[in-house]
């Protein structure tokens, strides 16, 4: 139901802007329309996966193949068992909504939910349904359109109508949604089950509900066919072997391609960075608008051999999704993740309660519900990215085929915010023109 190029994988899971900002996808992975009136989620709960069908060997429910997640990790989850997420539990969140709403289920009464998100929220259908149930509630989705473009107008967007909470910022842009002013600080008891290291907010305005890895995808097939190894460094990136293999997203328009700049930034500092590009530049690296055209376009993988560059950057969990909405009955996924120490992204997103929300306390309930196990342990095969709570199920396929990488990159929200449009600003001059 979420999905924001995120991330969150834009054709693969959550396009996180919102996922991703919202991852993924993202400001996680990120959608191209504009903000819209509100629809039911249950409606909108369709699976986020560009070019994905159903039916196959790793799931019913295929996920579009090129979502940013958002998006959608940790050391304490990628431990978690390798068994698939529980079904028909009811969880602490759900079933004390179901004794605070009794009475009004008996009434008839219901009430109305928003949730404001940049993009759509892939959940699946019946785990949004168990929170509506329980809840007495019509939960509606307020889509902002783009993270990059709908900040700007998020206190105006807003109004019209009130939303209740807002889902998917990531966190190259918590602090300017934290400076605008537009929350309520709220510490959900579910916190205790989140490691310390992901609540970047320390007032609880925004909490964190997914987290991601921004890498290098590489086609193992045609890197097998040309007998060529693959590049264990971003600098290996910017040697003639290379060269014309890689698309990157535009950090302009894309919170993945965003996320790799600032990979960039901590690798090789303030007074390198543009080295390194103007390098990557030199090795004819191509420039996709968004994670959608470079991987259905340009990736060999994603566009079915039509495309030109063996190289994208993407998520640790893009093998994942792969397999997921893969017309065949493979077993393999058929990229793998190229993710050095300490130069591998870091993307969380976060949920939060608007102030003045017209339902402040269902709005809570939502936000405990969205970091309980049900709606945790569903993230992975829906969003592509990790769920937070260290007790939710990561999926046989996450433990076969993701990956948490060593040492990831993980600048302040505080310096993101201070540098991001002058970073942003010197790249497209020195890389565009």
């Amino acid at each position: 139901m979420v999905a924001a190029e995120c991330i969150g994988f834009g054709a693969m899971a959550i396009s996180l802007a919102l996922v991703v900002l919202l991852g993924g996808c993202t400001l996680g992975p990120g959608a191209d329309q504009g903000a819209s009136s509100p629809t039911s989620l249950t409606e909108a709960a369709e699976p986020a996966q560009a070019g994905a069908s159903t039916g196959t060997a790793a799931t019913t429910e295929a996920v579009d193949a090129a979502a940013e997640p958002s998006g959608e990790a940790n050391g304490a989850a990628a431990a978690a068992t390798p068994s698939a997420a529980p079904s028909g539990e009811t969880s602490a969140t759900e079933t004390a909504a179901t004794a605070d709403h009794a009475a009004g289920e008996r009434s008839g009464e219901r009430r109305t939910l928003v949730v404001a998100s940049y993009g759509s929220l892939p959940i699946s259908e019946d785990v949004m349904e168990s929170f509506e149930t329980a809840s007495g509630t019509d939960v509606q989705l307020l889509d902002l359109g783009p993270a990059s473009e709908g900040l700007t107008e998020i206190p105006q967007t807003l109004n019209e109508p009130q939303a209740d909470v807002l889902y998917g910022v990531d966190l190259t842009h918590l602090a300017r949604i934290l400076d605008a002013d537009l929350l309520e600080p709220y510490e959900s008891p579910l916190l205790e089950s989140v490691p310390d290291d992901l609540e970047l907010d320390p007032d609880h305005k925004l909490l964190p509900v997914t987290v991601g890895y921004v890498d290098i995808n590489a086609d193992r097939e045609w890197f097998a066919r040309e007998g060529v190894a693959f590049p264990q460094s971003l600098e290996d990136l910017t040697k003639p072997e290379y060269k014309g293999l890689l698309v990157v997203e535009n950090p302009a328009t894309s919170s993945l391609g965003l996320s790799f700049l600032l990979a960039t930034v901590s690798a090789y500092g303030e007074e390198e960075y543009l080295d390194y590009w103007s390098a990557l530049r030199d090795n004819d690296v191509l420039i996709a608008d968004d994670w959608d055209s470079a991987y259905t376009e340009h990736f060999t993988v994603g566009s079915g051999g039509s495309g030109d560059r063996p190289l994208i950057v993407g998520w640790t969990t893009g093998p994942v999704a792969e397999l997921v909405g893969a017309r065949d009955s493979r077993t393999d996924p058929l990229s793998v993740n190229i993710s050095p120490p300490g130069e591998t992204f870091r993307q969380v997103t976060f949920v939060g309660l608007l102030k003045d929300a017209p339902e402040t306390d269902l709005a809570r309930e939502f936000i405990d519900f969205v970091l309980d196990e049900t709606f945790q342990n569903d993230i992975p095969l829906r969003m592509f990215v990790y769920p937070v709570n260290q007790n939710a199920v990561l999926p046989e396929l996450f433990l076969d085929f993701a990956h948490v990488p060593e040492d990831p990159v993980q600048l302040s929200p505080d310096d993101i915010e201070d540098h991001r449009d002058g970073w942003i600003e010197a790249w497209s001059e020195t890389v565009l023109q």
